[in-house]
């Protein structure tokens, strides 16, 4: 979303919000599945993605091969994954991009999700074909089209967005546009096609009321930037009334905030604007069991500071060696809230945590003397309920967990990534490592858990298989003994 587009946005709402239903007789929407498949980032380009231009998103090169884009794309989707539990990406495209020599290496980023099973969104951003908010070229947006579902109509992880913010149409005329779309393109399945909503993306209900896109998705937008200030109360009214019914249809593509200047998204009573409308936007989601795509995770517009400040990361390394790390551990902890995870008993407040408790011995996973430190060492200790025996299960949404200690906010891990029997458990910075993630494995019959390390499939394991306060924890082949087993 370019902001500097609001003003023009807020002078013409009262005639948006007022737009008459015509054309087509009031209808109520079937009843379809919620949406909270989708935990997604957009992926953007630095600058934003309206470009007249082939569109390379922050941390490609035009002159990225296919391969590299791919290595590119796995770095960033392993941490986006590791610290979010993310599933989708939403990435541009344009009439200047598709079919060229560099879509066959942009396609590396698409290949790249869909290999790990994730959903990608493609979207339309207005290019050299468009302009104010229509598709002056539809010859060139066909073209476009056809090709890009012909190659991924058939892959049921990729979704197809028409067009993102159709804001230079009138209702009816984007409906009928959306429309056409559908029957032009009958190779991208209606239940994998995301419908912008009416404007700026921020308004359903005209779409949501005509029956010709009974089987579509909806892509809906809210930012706070697009409205005078509001309460919590008001913008949480406000997000729902322009969802209509169709909220159980809608993924909302774009929503975000200043991530860079300390924000507490974690506190209800905030008189702040930003974090009130995230925390409604976010509670909507909850409430209706949408899923989102956060704007953005890195890319957008730079301003004066060289990234966009509602960017969720801060990217770093170079080559194919990119990372990236949370700006705000409490607007990331809210976006886990909005996608239904149970970071906070319904607050956005706190992670909700738990002690985990060994079988043979009865006691706790503890860090050792309380440190903060990486590499503390992880071992057994009477239960006492203290900060450092406390963890939070973070469901990274492939079947795997961190298991992170509310006192550091570090992650348990197997000391250098070691696949070695007897290697020593340890905390350390979350990352992208699968020594870092681990499966809870019920044992059947009982009401434990075996905790497997996800890189070498050993199990967490009292060393010696001792009772005693201070015995260190390590990984060891599972073969069913009571100290490898975990009351979580």
């Amino acid at each position: 979303m370019d902001r500097s587009r609001a003003r023009r946005l807020l002078a013409g709402l009262a005639a948006l919000v007022l737009l008459p239903i015509t054309a087509v007789s009031l209808w109520t929407a079937p009843a379809a599945a919620a949406t909270s498949q989708f935990r997604g980032m957009n992926w953007a380009v630095l600058g934003d993605n309206f470009s007249t231009g082939p569109l390379v998103v922050d941390g490609l090169s035009g002159s990225d091969s296919y391969a590299t884009v791919q290595a590119k794309a796995n770095a960033l989707y392993d941490d986006m994954q590791a610290t979010l539990g993310v599933n989708t990406v939403r990435l541009p495209i344009n009439t200047h991009t598709v079919g060229t020599t560099w879509w066959n290496a942009y396609r590396g980023a698409v290949d790249a999700a869909t290999a790990r099973g994730w959903k990608v969104i493609l979207a339309y951003w207005e290019d050299g074909a468009a302009s104010g908010g229509r598709i002056t070229n539809l010859s060139a947006w066909n073209s476009m089209w056809s090709t890009v579902t012909s190659q991924y109509g058939s892959n049921s992880l990729v979704y197809f967005e028409p067009m993102n913010e159709p804001h230079g149409y009138s209702s009816a005329e984007w409906r009928d546009v959306a429309a056409d779309w559908l029957d032009y393109h009958y190779s991208a399945p209606p239940n994998r096609v995301l419908v912008g909503g009416i404007g700026y993306s921020q308004d359903l209900r005209d779409l949501c009321n005509d029956s010709r896109f009974a089987g579509t998705l909806f892509s809906f937008h809210h930012y706070a930037f697009f409205y005078p200030a509001n309460t919590y109360d008001g913008w949480r009214s406000h997000v729902q009334t322009r969802l209509g019914t169709c909220a159980s249809r809608a993924v909302v593509t774009e929503f975000g905030a200043p991530m860079n200047n300390g924000l507490n998204y974690a506190d209800a009573n905030s008189t702040d604007n930003f974090v009130r409308h995230i925390r409604a936007v976010t509670q909507v989601m909850r409430d209706n069991a949408m899923g989102g795509t956060y704007w953005p995770a890195i890319g957008g517009k730079p301003g004066d500071i060289g990234y966009d400040w509602y960017s969720m990361y801060a990217k770093s390394g170079g080559g194919t060696d990119l990372n990236l790390t949370i700006r705000n551990q409490s607007g990331a902890n809210r976006l886990r809230y909005g996608w239904g995870d149970d970071v906070d008993g319904g607050g956005g407040d706190s992670p909700t945590t738990t002690q985990i408790v060994n079988q043979n011995s009865g006691k706790c996973v503890d860090v050792l003397e309380g440190s903060t430190a990486n590499a503390a060492e992880i071992i057994q200790y009477t239960c006492t309920g203290a900060a450092n025996q406390q963890w939070e299960l973070r469901d990274l949404g492939n079947g795997y967990y961190n298991i992170v200690a509310q006192h550091s906010g570090k992650c348990l891990d197997v000391n250098n990534a070691s696949t070695a029997n007897n290697a020593a458990v340890i905390q350390y910075t979350c990352g992208s490592g699968t020594n870092q993630q681990w499966q809870l494995r019920t044992v059947s019959g009982t009401s434990y858990v075996e905790i497997v390390a996800r890189h070498s499939g050993k199990c967490l394991d009292v060393s010696g298989q001792s009772t005693a306060n201070g015995a260190r924890l390590q990984q060891y082949t599972c073969w069913g003994g009571a100290n490898q087993r975990w009351n979580a």
